[in-house]
């Protein structure tokens, strides 16, 4: 595969994930009665949602962006 492709699909992945990753936080956040044990777990929730697409953030540069030193 083309390395120039390889990044712009790489790059667009982590667009994709990020977007996802938004979303995601927003509706754990929604418009809710607040309550110290629902601020509790949706902190929790929105810890876990970062750290996943982090972790995918980081697959993404480490196998795709993954340059050869030649």
């Amino acid at each position: 595969m083309n390395s120039s492709l390889k990044k712009i699909s790489s790059y667009f992945l982590v667009a994709i994930v990020l977007i996802c990753t938004v979303i995601a936080v927003l509706e754990i956040w929604g418009i809710h009665v607040l309550d110290i044990e629902q601020v509790f777990w949706r902190f929790i929730e929105t810890l876990f949602i970062v750290f996943c697409a982090a972790s995918v953030v980081l697959f993404i540069f480490a196998v795709l962006i993954k340059e050869k030193k030649e």
